[in-house]
């Protein structure tokens, strides 16, 4: 029997005698084959472009060592007190070139209402204590000014919508700042299949009431984990943009977490963007694994549909899953099915640095992409398609009721 990924978390956070990662003492860059010496074309491009990272925890380890932890026991981060956070943890956030980083984690099971409510809680309490750096970015109007600001934007989503209990529910989450909200995790849930059920028979009656209460109040539809019929499903029932958020191609690696070219197309279709991953499994099934695969995958996008439907998407914090405490990675896994085929390493070198947004940069730079394109795969289209879905928001209506 499969461990679920909550209880695997709660055994690797009691059995971890690994300290919680030192943002502030990382030797940093030293993954990185430029180290730190970049053209100055790709400088230029990350310093004008509102950098957008569609799926970046932050710290993996400061994030999910408080939601895994049992009761009573809970170790001390900054994600659950602010005050440990300080200028010194800010540095390499500030120095990566990210400017908006969308900070999902899966939620689910009986408990996915309050799990989601706490987390998208602590955030916030995390962003309101450090109102001098960070900022909510909810609206078109937050992350335009995101990069003006100086501040790091933080755009609050979940990977999973178990939450919703029923449409009222999207209301109330939207209201508490949660604009990106993933239709379903790996597994099957009551509004649709996830990438590795063995079948998949597309949205229920229910999901499409939630999505529609999500494309009114202008609430972002993420179909990174959902299995084919239900991605392909959600991009006709979806009146708005659909996003995968944090995906790669097929065609490229037969993984279920990779998405078909009809599915990328159908994306395409509806003016959506797609978020390319580093994660090693996803990119390829051979080794060795680098940049060059990755970026395979941005061409193979960009070819298909275009490269306005392109973004960046690391699926990692800024240093990866192979920086956190092994057995914590390790539990990590075990919450997966064999289809997920982990490896020795879950990172890419070169993109498992702080700055891999400039390598990016130099390697789109290589292969030809022109400074527009460039820019708008570093953040510019994700920010196009969201101040489009957020447009559509209406005044919040203080009579709404909750349940």
């Amino acid at each position: 029997m499969q461990l679920s990924r909550r209880a695997a978390l709660k055994a690797a956070a009691g059995a971890a005698i690994a300290p919680m990662i030192n943002l502030g003492s990382f030797e940093l860059f030293a993954q990185s084959k430029n180290n730190d010496k970049y053209s100055a074309r790709a400088i230029q491009l990350v310093q004008q472009t509102t950098v957008m990272d569609l799926l970046n925890p932050f710290s993996l380890y400061a994030v999910i060592a408080p939601l895994a932890a049992p009761r009573g026991t809970v170790p001390r981060t900054w994600f659950n007190d602010p005050t440990t956070f300080t200028e010194t943890n800010l540095v390499p956030f500030r120095e990566s070139g990210i400017n908006v980083y969308h900070i999902a984690v899966g939620t689910g099971g009986p408990s996915a209402y309050d799990e989601t409510l706490r987390f998208l809680s602590q955030w916030n309490g995390f962003v309101a204590h450090h109102n001098d750096w960070f900022m909510r970015v909810d609206s078109p109007a937050t992350l335009a000014a995101a990069k003006k600001s100086g501040k790091l934007g933080i755009l609050l989503g979940v990977q999973n919508s178990e939450h919703f209990r029923s449409p009222a529910d999207v209301d109330f989450f939207y209201s508490i700042g949660q604009r990106i909200s993933q239709l379903t995790y790996n597994s099957r849930n009551l509004i649709g299949t996830g990438s590795t059920e063995r079948n998949d028979s597309g949205i229920s009656d229910f999901g499409v009431a939630i999505v529609d209460r999500m494309n009114k109040l202008g609430m972002a539809v993420d179909l990174s984990h959902c299995g084919e019929m239900t991605s392909i499903d959600a991009c006709s029932v979806s009146k708005q943009p659909v996003l995968f958020t944090h995906a790669n191609c097929y065609a490229l690696d037969p993984h279920p977490r990779c998405k078909s070219d009809e599915a990328i197309k159908k994306m395409a279709a509806t003016c959506g963007v797609m978020g390319i991953t580093g994660v090693r499994m996803f990119v390829t099934a051979k080794e060795p694994t680098t940049i060059e695969d990755a970026l395979n995958h941005y061409d193979h996008v960009a070819k298909l549909v275009g490269p306005e439907h392109v973004g960046v998407s690391s699926d990692i914090d800024l240093y990866g899953y192979d920086a956190m405490p092994e057995p914590l990675r390790k539990a990590l896994h075990s919450g997966y099915k064999s289809s997920y085929a982990f490896r020795d390493k879950d990172d890419i070198e070169g993109l498992n640095h702080p700055k891999r947004f400039f390598d990016i940069a130099e390697g789109l730079i290589r292969r030809g992409y022109s400074d527009q394109d460039i820019s708008g795969i570093l953040g510019g289209n994700f920010q196009r398609v969201l101040s489009k879905i957020w447009s559509v928001a209406p005044p919040p209506d203080p009579n709404q009721k909750y349940g």
